[in-house]
C-alpha cells in the first residue's frame, strides 16, 4: 500500500538508519536518497542533561489486567440499561429536537506511535508492571529537567498531514497548571499559544455514518493539533483509595481540536470514526479508542432555533467509545434543553459520562483559560521542523482512507460497509490481512495483482469479495468463541493469511466444499492443521469435492420430488399464468431436500438448484399437464 512504519521512517529521517531492504520505498515506488534529516528538526534546549534516560521507579502493584473488549462492554451497557427500566429512542430518529439547535466542537487525544515518551527516554509500554517506566523527570522529581524526544515529531507531522493541516515551521511548548493525583508535576506540558500545526479539515461523508440531516458530505475545521503529555493512569480501589500507574505519565499525545461546527450526534461519532481510522492510516496512532490510545473530550451546547451566538458549552471528558460520544451528545443536548425549557439557566461546567448512562453527571466547574494560567515552558526551547522533512514524510505517507475506500469500492466491488469494517477493525490490521490474503488467492489462481491488493478485473473482483466474505464474517465466528485472533499489526494472526489463502483457492476451484473450507479453517485455528498444511489436510482426509454427474443429480431430484405434487402445482400455475411470482421458494425447498439426501460431500447446491430447475420445467410440470 505504500506506506512505511513510522519507527523505520524514525529511523532513516533522524539517524540515516536503513532497513534490511537497503532503501525505502515512498508512494508510487520512489526511492529516498540514503542521508538523513535529523539536522532539520531542531530543538533549541539548554537542558540537554537530562536524567530522564536511566531511572525508573521501582514497580508498586500487578501488571495491568487487559482493557475489557467492546462487545462485553456492550453487552453490559444493554443490561444495565433494561436493569433501570429506561427505554431508549434509537439514536437515528432522535438527531434533532424540533426548535433547538445543537452545537458540537470535539478535541481528541490520541497516543502518538513512538517507542519513547515526550520528554524522556523511558519507553511508552503501558501494559507491563505498573510503575515500571518511569524516568525521574515522568515523577516531577525535583532537578529533573525535560528532554523533547525528536523521534516523537516523525507520527505527529504525518497525523497533521493526513488532517490536512498546515505545519507551522516554529512551535513551542506551554505549562497548563491544574493539580489532580494524576499530575505530579502540578502542571501539564502543552503546545497551546504556539501549535504544532493549524488549519485543516475533515470531510465527512454518507458512508462514514452521518446523520442523515447532514446531507451527503460535511466538512469540519480543524483548528489547530498540539503535542502534549499524558497523565497517569487512576484506578479506583475499596475504601475510596486510588492507584497510581505512572507508566503513563509523559506519554507523547496530539490533541486535535475541532471548529464547533457539528450539528448532529451521529455526525460527532462520525468525525471521531474518520479522524481515528486517518491516524492509522499513517501509523500516527497504533491504538484506537476500544485499546485507550484514542480519547475525546465533547463541548456541546443548545440554542434555540433562529437565535444568534452559541448558547453555553459544557464539556463532556474522556469518552472511549464511538457510541459513548453520540450517546452523551444526545443525553448532555437533552439535559440542557429541558433545563432552559424549564427557565433555569445552563452552567458552563465539565461532565462525565458512564458506559450504560442515559444521563450525563457533573463532575467540576469548567476551567477557563485564566485558571490554566497558560506560561511558556522555561525548561523548553522552540521546535523547529524543516519543510523538506514536511515534504517527505507527506510523500512517504500511502493512501488515505478516502482513496483506499474508494479502491475497496470501485476497484474490488466490495460494498462501503464491508469495506470499512475491514478498515477500522483489529486497530486495521484486519485490511492489511484482507490484502495479504488477496494477493496470496490471486497468485494461486495466476492472477496478477497490482501491488493494492488484487488484479483490477471482473474475475479479480469475484476474489476480493470471497476474500473479503471470508475476512470479515467467517474469521469473525471464530471470534464467538475465542475472543483473540492473535491479530498482529502487520496483517497476521492465528490463521496464517497464506493458509487462508490455499482454502479459497481450492474452494474457488471447486476443490472443496464451503462445508470443507469452514472445518479447515477452524482446524488451523485451533492448530489440528499445521501451517502451511491445508492441502495435505484435505489430502489426508479425503476432502477432496467429486462432484456427483448430470445423471446422479437427476436421479436424485427425481426421488426428493416424487410425492411433492402439492408443491410442483404451484409451479404448474405460473407456467399457466394464474400467479405473477416464480415459486423461488418452492423451488429452494425442493433443493434443500436434496442436499439433505445426498453426499454433501459430492454435491455443490448451485449445480443442484440448476438441475432440479431443468427437471421441473421440462418433466415435472409438463408431466402435470398431461395428466390434467
Amino acid at each position: 500500500m505504500g506506506r512505511i512504519p513510522t519507527a523505520e521512517l524514525g529511523r532513516y529521517l533522524l539517524t540515516g538508519q536503513l532497513g534490511r531492504q537497503g532503501c525505502l520505498r515512498g508512494a508510487g515506488g520512489r526511492r529516498f536518497p540514503t542521508r538523513h534529516f535529523a539536522s532539520q528538526i531542531e530543538t533549541s534546549t539548554s537542558t540537554s542533561t537530562s536524567t530522564s534516560t536511566s531511572t525508573a521507579l521501582p514497580p508498586n502493584a500487578d501488571p495491568a489486567p487487559p482493557p475489557t473488549p467492546l462487545r462485553k462492554q456492550l453487552k453490559e451497557q444493554a443490561r444495565s440499561l433494561k436493569a433501570s427500566g429506561k427505554t431508549k429512542t434509537k439514536n437515528a430518529d432522535n438527531q434533532t429536537v424540533a426548535g433547538w439547535e445543537l452545537t458540537v466542537g470535539i478535541e481528541i487525544h490520541a497516543q502518538l506511535n513512538t517507542a519513547r515518551k515526550l520528554f524522556s527516554a523511558a519507553a511508552t509500554s503501558v501494559n507491563d508492571a505498573a510503575n515500571s517506566h518511569v524516568a525521574l523527570f515522568d515523577a516531577a522529581m525535583p532537578g529533573a529537567q525535560p528532554l523533547f524526544q525528536p523521534a516523537t515529531l516523525i507520527p505527529a507531522v504525518r497525523a497533521a498531514l493526513a488532517l490536512g493541516c498546515t505545519v507551522q515551521r516554529v512551535s513551542r511548548f506551554d505549562r497548563k497548571h491544574y493539580f489532580h493525583w494524576d499530575q505530579p508535576a502540578g502542571y501539564q506540558i502543552t503546545q497551546y499559544h504556539a501549535p504544532l500545526a493549524r488549519g485543516g479539515r475533515v470531510v465527512l461523508r454518507a458512508r462514514d455514518g452521518i446523520a442523515g440531516e447532514d446531507g451527503a458530505a460535511v466538512a469540519v475545521a480543524i483548528r489547530q493539533l498540539q503535542l502534549e503529555q499524558d497523565t497517569a493512569k487512576t484506578t479506583a480501589q475499596p475504601g475510596g483509595a486510588h492507584w497510581l500507574d505512572l507508566n503513563r505519565v509523559g506519554l507523547p499525545l496530539v490533541e486535535i481540536i475541532t471548529a464547533p461546527e457539528i450539528r448532529h450526534p451521529a455526525t460527532a461519532a462520525a468525525l471521531v470514526r474518520k479522524v481515528q481510522m486517518l491516524l492509522r492510516s499513517v501509523d500516527a496512532c497504533v491504538l484506537g479508542m476500544e485499546a485507550g490510545g484514542l480519547r475525546a473530550d465533547v463541548n456541546v451546547s443548545v440554542r434555540r432555533a433562529g437565535e444568534g451566538g452559541l448558547g453555553t458549552r459544557t464539556e463532556i471528558k474522556n469518552l472511549s467509545s464511538f457510541r459513548a460520544v453520540e450517546d452523551a451528545v444526545i443525553a448532555e443536548r437533552d439535559r440542557q434543553i429541558a433545563v432552559l425549557e424549564a427557565g433555569g439557566t445552563v452552567a458552563g461546567e465539565t461532565r462525565g459520562w458512564s458506559l450504560g448512562s442515559t444521563e450525563t453527571r457533573r463532575l467540576r466547574g469548567k476551567e477557563g483559560e485564566v485558571d490554566y494560567r497558560y506560561m511558556p515552558d522555561p525548561d523548553l526551547g522552540p521546535v523547529v521542523v524543516g519543510d523538506d522533512l514536511v515534504r517527505h514524510l507527506g510523500a512517504s505517507m500511502g493512501a488515505l482512507p478516502d482513496a483506499e475506500l474508494d479502491q475497496l469500492v470501485d476497484g474490488h466491488g466490495l460494498s462501503a460497509k464491508d469495506a470499512l469494517s475491514l478498515m477500522l477493525l483489529d486497530d486495521g490490521a484486519r485490511i492489511q490481512y484482507f490484502y495479504k490474503v488477496l494477493d496470496a488467492v490471486e497468485a494461486r489462481l495466476g492472477c496478477a495483482g497490482d501491488g493494492t491488493g488484487g488484479c483490477q478485473t471482473q474475475a479479480g473482483q469475484r476474489h476480493a469479495l470471497l476474500a473479503a466474505n471470508w475476512c470479515l464474517h467467517e474469521l469473525g465466528k471464530l471470534t464467538e468463541i475465542s475472543s483473540d485472533l492473535g491479530m498482529t499489526p502487520d496483517g497476521e494472526c492465528h490463521v496464517p493469511s497464506g493458509d487462508l489463502a490455499a482454502i479459497l483457492g481450492h474452494l474457488h476451484q471447486r476443490e472443496i466444499t464451503a462445508k470443507v473450507a469452514k472445518d479447515l479453517l477452524w482446524g488451523v485455528f485451533r492448530g489440528d492443521v499445521a501451517a502451511g498444511g491445508v492441502t495435505q489436510a484435505i489430502e489426508t482426509g479425503g476432502l477432496w469435492f467429486r462432484e456427483l454427474s448430470e445423471q446422479e443429480y437427476a436421479a436424485l431430484a427425481d426421488r426428493v420430488a416424487h410425492g411433492e405434487a402439492k408443491v410442483l402445482g404451484d409451479f404448474l400455475r405460473f407456467k399457466q399464468g394464474r400467479t405473477k411470482a416464480y415459486p423461488q421458494g418452492k423451488l429452494m425447498f425442493l433443493v434443500g431436500k436434496m442436499m439433505r439426501a445426498g453426499p454433501e460431500q459430492q454435491m455443490d447446491p448451485a449445480s443442484a438448484e440448476k438441475v432440479m430447475r431443468s427437471r421441473i420445467e421440462q418433466v415435472y410440470v409438463p408431466g402435470l399437464e398431461a395428466e390434467a
